[in-house]
């Protein structure tokens, strides 16, 4: 039964390996609806899934009071259960292989989580002493693993902002820079879509790629190729509502993109790839939010040219910008190593905290006390 009309509370949000914690605006791909009248009641130890991730792990059981989607699922967990066991059993990949069969397959990414289906899945539950002796290990040795991936998740963030500080002391002087627009610094392209040619999109990342490059399903295509433009290699590639946020850069392929995109080139010599890092700094800075006109919840519209072409820019001489990108790349090749390497030992510390998990609530590990 859900539990609305909770209004006052406090908003939360179920997120994959971290549970339910508040919610995060700038985290989720769809915003949160002003009226939350619908809003679910979750009190804590109550049991939270999100319909359509709970095959992956995104369940959780609460440690907080607030109000949550209402697409999710909120359950009543038994008195039977103990608390802190109920966190570690619901998690296990036992009961995960219970919400893959008890789901409605909806692509390769979302499946819906069927609650007649599941409510009938059976889940072994160990006597009560028992159940305490589990959760007491489990918390003892799932916190050394969290602590562990807290520092490694620490060192990536430090390795970002090292970046970042290399990006705000470029971009933030002024000495011996030229001041300009866009419209006197790019001129803007206009090409026939390619034939045969895959969808380019401008990630988040600064990456400019097709589609094929990262993925193929989750993206809605159009049926005909009216307003499509052609890109090539090389081009400077803005995305009219994405590019506050990042979506911005150089086109590593040929391919074809939608109107919002604006796609130029560089018209009075200066180097592409240094303005692209520019306007991205630009946008995930906040700047271009304030020269837009029309700025919505999350996302700032530049898709009139004209508009984005009055967008102002401070240039270094060219020989200074082709140096800088050569010496920023070189370095960030270098962080960039160092997170893949920390990101690995995270996802592994994550495989052995889940398998911990599994293995001490199926009993394949002896804990003194427990009597499976």
């Amino acid at each position: 039964m859900k539990r609305t009309n909770n209004v006052n509370a406090r908003l939360l949000s179920l997120y994959l390996g971290e549970g339910i914690i508040p919610y995060k605006s700038e985290r989720v791909v769809h915003a949160t609806s002003e009226d939350t009248s619908d809003y679910q009641l979750v009190e804590a130890g109550d049991l939270v899934m999100n319909n359509q991730q709970a095959w992956r792990g995104s369940v959780a059981v609460s440690t907080m009071r607030g109000i949550v989607s209402p697409a999710y699922i909120v359950c009543l967990v038994s008195p039977r259960l103990d608390p802190a066991y109920s966190r570690y059993m619901f998690s296990s990949s036992g009961a995960t292989s219970a919400y893959v069969v008890s789901s409605r397959g909806v692509g390769s990414i979302q499946r819906n989580l069927h609650w007649p289906w599941l409510r009938s899945q059976l889940f072994p539950v160990p006597p009560r002493p028992s159940q305490v002796a589990i959760a007491r290990v489990l918390d003892q040795e799932t916190a050394q693993i969290d602590a562990l991936i807290s520092e490694q998740n620490h060192l990536v963030s430090l390795a970002k902002e090292r970046l970042r500080a290399v990006l705000d002391s470029e971009f933030q002087r002024e000495q011996g820079k030229r001041r300009t627009t866009v419209r006197r610094t790019l001129t803007k392209l206009t090409r026939p879509p390619k034939m045969a040619a895959g969808v380019i999109t401008a990630y988040r990342d600064g990456v400019v790629t097709l589609r094929s490059n990262r993925r193929e399903d989750g993206y809605t295509f159009s049926d005909t190729e009216a307003g499509y433009q052609g890109i090539e290699k090389g081009d400077l590639v803005f995305h009219a509502l994405d590019g506050f946020a990042g979506a911005v850069g150089i086109s590593d392929s040929d391919g074809n993109a939608t109107p919002v995109y604006h796609v130029s080139a560089p018209s009075t010599g200066d180097d592409a790839e240094y303005l692209a890092l520019l306007l991205r700094y630009l946008g995930t800075s906040g700047f271009l939010a304030a020269q837009a006109p029309n700025v919505r919840q999350r996302s700032v519209d530049f898709r009139n040219w004209t508009t984005f072409a009055n967008v102002p820019l401070t240039l270094p001489p060219v020989s200074d910008q082709r140096r800088f990108v050569r010496e920023f790349r070189h370095y960030e090749s270098r962080v960039h190593a160092l997170i893949a390497e920390t990101e690995r030992n995270v996802a592994f510390a994550r495989e052995r905290r889940a398998a911990l998990i599994t293995e001490a609530v199926t009993g394949h590990i002896p804990i003194p006390g427990v009597q499976l």
